[in-house]
């Protein structure tokens, strides 16, 4: 962690010096190697100082300490926001119908991201039963639950932050080296640009498949079970059931890097749209800009405060922290205040 800040710290101090100067001059007057070694030791300090501050929440209190320090980062930027808001209504820049039309549509997307975070496909498990010495021990049955995003948000922090690497060395060899190629690369590799937009989706399919075949083997999960006694109902045990996992696994992970391309999706195109209508050559822009509609290609406006993985992050660590917080009561044998869920999986 201290390298990867370093190195991003020293990135981060020539970027800020080679900012384009402002009216009142640079905003790095002369920035020499002292410069570059404070900006990139304060930063280096700064992480290395959050990274125990979560180190010790995560050991004397309740979640994980990182990600409820980034929660309470990305929630602390609402109050701004909302105080923004009611400061446009009051100047009437905004009136009621658009401010209750972005906090029908904020509560819709958390809540559907709130269902699909607890979703689960829940596959029948049986135990055969045993005899141990004169007694016969009956098969228990069980389910093993597979998550619908089983990758969580980690494929969309991956794919962003991959899809940054060729944008910023694309407009470096376009402002070193000018041609019409790294021209039209650097136009459409631009944020929300029609092909940033489809690289991102189609790294966010990949790294879901990557990252859920790391973290889940259908044929160990195959081999424990046929080891234990255990098996699906109608499946044979052993390489057919590893089969019947895999497959049942592809049709989550699909859908849930849908579901992930949608929700990071969503706010770009509540604030600004799809621009369709700036696809190179001009003749299929002007296609798009003559049978699409505008909203689709302007967006609707909505001054939407969430980012896909802000709100991942919002929702995912504010479900682990109250589940952790019901399973610390149920152990000191208080009532927990969570209900349970009627939903049942498919037999």
């Amino acid at each position: 962690t201290v390298i990867l800040s370093a190195l991003q710290s020293f990135g981060i101090a020539f970027w800020v010096s080679n900012l384009p100067v402002a009216s009142t001059g640079p905003i790095v007057p002369d920035p020499g190697p002292l410069f570059y070694l404070m900006t990139a030791l304060t930063l280096t300090t700064g992480c290395a100082f959050v990274m125990w501050l979560g180190e010790q929440i995560t050991e004397r209190g309740i979640g994980n300490g990182i990600s409820l320090i980034i929660f309470a980062g990305i929630v602390a930027g609402l109050f701004p926001a909302a105080i923004g808001m009611i400061q446009e209504m009051l100047r009437g820049e905004r009136n009621l119908f658009q401010v209750a039309l972005l906090l029908v549509v904020m509560l819709a997307v958390v809540a559907a991201v709130v269902f699909v975070e607890r979703a689960q496909r829940r596959i029948p498990i049986q135990y055969a039963s045993r005899v141990r010495g004169r007694r016969v021990m009956r098969g228990t049955a069980t389910f093993l639950p597979l998550k619908v995003n089983t990758g969580g948000v980690i494929p969309v922090i991956f794919a962003s932050s991959l899809l940054a690497l060729p944008n910023a060395l694309i407009e470096y060899l376009y402002s070193a080296f000018p041609n019409e190629v790294l021209g039209f690369l650097s136009r459409q590799l631009r944020y929300n640009m029609p092909l940033w937009d489809l690289l991102y989706v189609a790294l966010i399919l990949f790294f879901c498949f990557f990252y859920t075949s790391i973290i889940f083997n259908p044929i160990d999960t195959a081999e424990n079970m046929k080891r234990v006694g255990g098996f699906i109902p109608g499946v044979r045990p052993g390489k057919k059931t590893a089969e019947y996992i895999d497959r049942v696994l592809t049709r989550l992970t699909f859908a849930g890097a849908i579901y992930l391309s949608a929700v990071s999706l969503l706010p770009i195109f509540l604030i600004s749209g799809f621009p369709l209508h700036m696809l190179e050559p001009a003749a299929v822009g002007h296609f798009f800009n003559e049978y699409v509609p505008r909203f689709i290609l302007d967006g609707l406006g909505l001054q939407f405060y969430f980012g896909g993985t802000s709100l991942l992050i919002v929702v995912g660590v504010g479900m682990d922290t109250v589940q952790q917080i019901e399973s610390q009561l149920v152990m000191r044998h208080y009532d927990g205040f969570l209900k349970k869920t009627r939903i049942r999986g498919r037999r």
